[in-house]
């Protein structure tokens, strides 16, 4: 399944740190040959500071070799330059962890920073250079692999400076990635969020500056979408929340995806598919228009499966896509836990897409549209019947589902026929005050163009 993987596309867009996971993955998957993999880590770790992590990659990759000098000498430089750091921000390190520092952090932190880089000024002599070290070292620490620290350290930072600093977004990003290295999913939600308002907020940035800052955040951000609980619902709403929405805001970020990283319609049509209570009917609309959109860009089974379902109405196709499907999601390093999910729910779909074209349908044809056994369609199908998801009749000596009425209440019809009424009564009242204004304005002209045709000259007190 390596014509599927997307390691080298999403690799371009994280830091290097952050594609040791998915190589690391791939290796278990058993994708790619061992030693590409193991060259592609030594690679990067040129430009890092694990030389550790580095020579072991080596005696793996040359098992009758000798240690390179270069890098016994690098690991000398390393922990000089480690100590030198650390000796340069202990005093900075010692101050916050008093009492009275860490309450009045505490309690300026959504606030003024300067006034908590006064107080250590005053009471411990802390310099803004020892801070600008703090911010130096926490970088060292992160290129080091102690994440742990990073993340310490760049909340402190954060804690210190005002929001205009000059290092803050690198301190945002660093933060953020740190958090996922760690695994800490709490955290690194909460970093991601601050680090889209930040993205947001900025308006000294270029077009394209801020297109590279969203392309990189809706990348960054499938680490902690699909291992936070409340991820999944989180990135459907990023792409086509405004898209599905009775307003006419423009989706900034789902713009991002088509203009600069098609290859994550993937995640998005994951994600809508694997929601429930995401997966209505104007999401799925939507998400199937951005897919035919871009379909000469990026297609894979799992968009091929909802193109299938929804636009071709191909049971057949969706059924084989479906098949494609499980090996996809298994040989993906963020769709992987979410497997059982996913065929669970497209399998929902197929059925409910079905549903609306027959009204008594054998279960031996949906077994095999399903791609289950004839028994297990059937449980499949009274277990939807029992949590109330369907509304259908089994006739087990005929071997048969029969489907219930699926019309709408007059209540649902009226919410239906009038859900844009407001947006469009705005849009005729604006139309007529536009109107109106050309009209008067109009007048005005004609009056004019009278008056000095007649040589009347207006008298101005």
């Amino acid at each position: 399944m390596a014509e599927y993987d997307l390691t080298a596309k999403l690799g371009r867009y994280f830091d290097r740190h952050l594609v040791f996971p998915l190589l690391e993955f791939l290796t278990e998957r058993n994708i790619f040959d061992e030693k590409e993999i193991l060259q592609a880590k030594y690679d990067l770790l040129q430009h890092t500071t694990m030389v550790d992590f580095q020579l072991d990659i080596y005696k793996k990759l040359h098992a009758d070799g000798e240690e390179p000098k270069e890098l016994i000498e690098k690991r000398e430089e390393i922990v000089s330059r480690f100590t030198e750091l650390s000796q340069a921000v202990q005093p900075l390190l010692d101050a916050v962890v008093t009492e009275d520092a860490a309450r009045h952090i505490e309690h300026q932190r959504n606030s003024d920073s300067m006034l908590v880089l006064n107080f250590l000024q005053k009471n411990f002599g802390i310099e803004r250079s020892m801070v600008d070290a703090l911010y130096t070292f926490a970088r060292y620490v992160y290129d080091c692999g102690d994440y742990s620290r990073a993340a310490t350290n760049l909340g402190l930072y954060r804690a210190l400076v005002p929001t205009t600093d000059k290092n803050m977004m690198s301190c945002l990003w660093g933060k953020l990635a740190s958090e996922i290295l760690m695994q800490r999913w709490d955290d690194a939600y909460d970093d991601l969020n601050q680090l889209k308002e930040a993205i947001e907020i900025n308006n000294s940035r270029s077009p394209l500056d801020l297109l590279h800052q969203r392309t990189w955040f809706i990348h960054w951000s499938l680490f902690v979408y699909f291992n936070h609980p409340k991820g999944r619902d989180d990135l459907v709403q990023l792409f086509l929340g405004s898209a599905t929405s009775t307003t006419n805001q423009t989706n900034a970020y789902l713009n991002t995806l088509q203009t600069a990283s098609p290859h994550l319609l993937r995640y998005l049509a994951a994600a809508v598919i694997i929601n429930p209570r995401k997966k209505n009917e104007r999401t799925l609309k939507e998400l199937v228009k951005v897919i035919q959109q871009e379909s000469y860009a990026f297609r894979d089974p799992i968009t091929e499966f909802l193109e299938c379902l929804y636009v071709h109405f191909d049971f057949d196709g969706a059924q084989q896509k479906l098949r494609d499907c499980t090996a996809v999601l298994n040989n993906d390093f963020f769709l992987i836990g979410c497997t059982d999910e996913f065929m669970e729910n497209a399998r929902l779909l197929i059925f409910e897409t079905f549903c609306r074209i027959h009204h008594c349908i054998t279960i031996d044809m949906l077994a095999e549209k399903l791609n289950m056994g004839t028994e297990e369609a059937e449980r499949w199908i009274v277990n939807l019947i029992r949590n109330a998801s369907l509304d259908a009749k089994i006739d087990s000596q005929k071997g048969i589902v029969v489907m219930g009425s699926q019309a709408l209440s007059p209540y649902q019809t009226i919410i239906e026929k009038t859900k844009n009424l407001f947006n469009r009564t705005q849009l005729l009242v604006q139309n007529s005050e536009k109107k109106r204004d050309t009209n008067t304005n109009w007048s005005n002209y004609q009056t004019q163009q009278s008056q000095t045709h007649s040589g009347v000259i207006p008298v101005i007190d």
